[in-house]
């Protein structure tokens, strides 16, 4: 069996498509940079960078599979080139390396921010949507990245996406944006919230759904990774229950958090450090991100299941690892 490449293994969801790979007698090799490296896992590590030609064909030697799920996720940067440089070059670079290296097939993992929100019933993978309507440095990279995706599998190269929503559970090391709720409410750092909302899927669906979208994927076609619409209202409520804490009783008014984020990234850019509140995360939060999975049930087979169970993994796994 040819070696399957994994992107982003040192991260969290593709530390679960790297384990749930290896479960399932896949050798397994993880493009990892210099200053990283892969926990708990039993891999082949490749150093390099995606803004690194040379280590992508290097990674890329013999696979027949790539799951390309790195990404630079920060919602500021003080140089937000550098998410362009990632998110959108660096994955010019990897399939081009793929391609050259005549790889089988590759799965692409954008984001649900890419996908169009409709304001009467979920979005999903059809909605129109265009790079004006991405919100910050972020969106817009992986926006074009997913544009390059598509370019790609236009020209016959096979290569499918796939757009995970807001995944919880347990090894979220950085924590990512999600987990950091999970992470800032046991810490008693959340005394209120904003009217907002989420799609929130288990980490571990996640990783199905990439292996689903390796199988039975369209290339070219776009497919979203999620399950449970809820507010945050209601995420804090639930962990609240399995925490057996409090549930945050006040709303911030969007004003109050707009000019919030405002202070809090004009200070970021001043220092360098980062923002309590970035900007464009309140500017995020301001659309309910609710979409449908549908069409990755109806073509992939994807099933996930509720979220609770995820959302107690991520509470036992934050407290046993020092995260509060």
């Amino acid at each position: 069996m040819k070696p399957t490449l994994v992107t982003g293994a040192t991260g969290f969801i593709g530390w679960h498509v790297a384990r749930k790979l290896l479960t399932r007698g896949h050798t397994v090799r993880a493009l990892v940079r210099p200053t990283s490296k892969v926990r708990e896992l039993d891999l082949e590590v490749v150093s390099g960078d995606l803004r690194d030609s040379g280590s992508l064909e290097r990674a890329v030697t013999g696979c027949g599979l790539v799951f390309h799920i790195a990404a630079d996720y920060r919602l500021w940067a003080k140089d937000p080139a550098e998410l362009y440089s990632s998110n959108v070059e660096g994955t010019r670079n990897l399939l081009t390396a793929a391609r050259e290296a005549g790889v089988d097939r590759v799965v692409y993992t954008s984001t649900v921010g890419c996908i169009g929100i409709r304001k009467d019933q979920p979005g999903s993978e059809d909605v129109e949507v265009r790079l004006e309507q991405m919100t910050g440095a972020y969106k817009r990279s992986k926006f074009q990245a997913e544009q390059v995706a598509i370019e790609f599998a236009t020209s016959g190269f096979p290569v499918v996406i796939v757009n995970p929503t807001a995944p919880m559970g347990d090894h979220d090391f950085k924590p990512t944006p999600t987990g950091k709720i999970v992470v800032d409410y046991l810490k008693g750092a959340m005394p209120a919230f904003v009217d907002t909302g989420l799609n929130v899927v288990d980490v571990e669906d996640t990783a199905e759904g990439h292996l689903l979208a390796a199988e039975r994927g369209q290339p070219g076609q776009r497919y979203i990774l999620g399950c449970e619409n809820l507010t945050l209202k209601q995420i804090l409520e639930r962990l609240a229950r399995i925490s057996e804490g409090k549930v945050p009783r006040w709303r911030i008014p969007y004003p109050l958090a707009y000019a919030a984020g405002l202070a809090s990234t004009g200070w970021a850019n001043l220092t360098g450090q980062e923002p309590r509140a970035p900007l464009d995360a309140v500017k995020m939060a301001k659309v309910k991100m609710f979409v449908s999975s549908d069409k990755a049930k109806r073509e992939l087979g994807f099933n996930p299941g509720p979220v609770d169970g995820a959302l107690k993994r991520a509470v036992d796994w934050f407290r046993a690892n020092g995260y509060v």
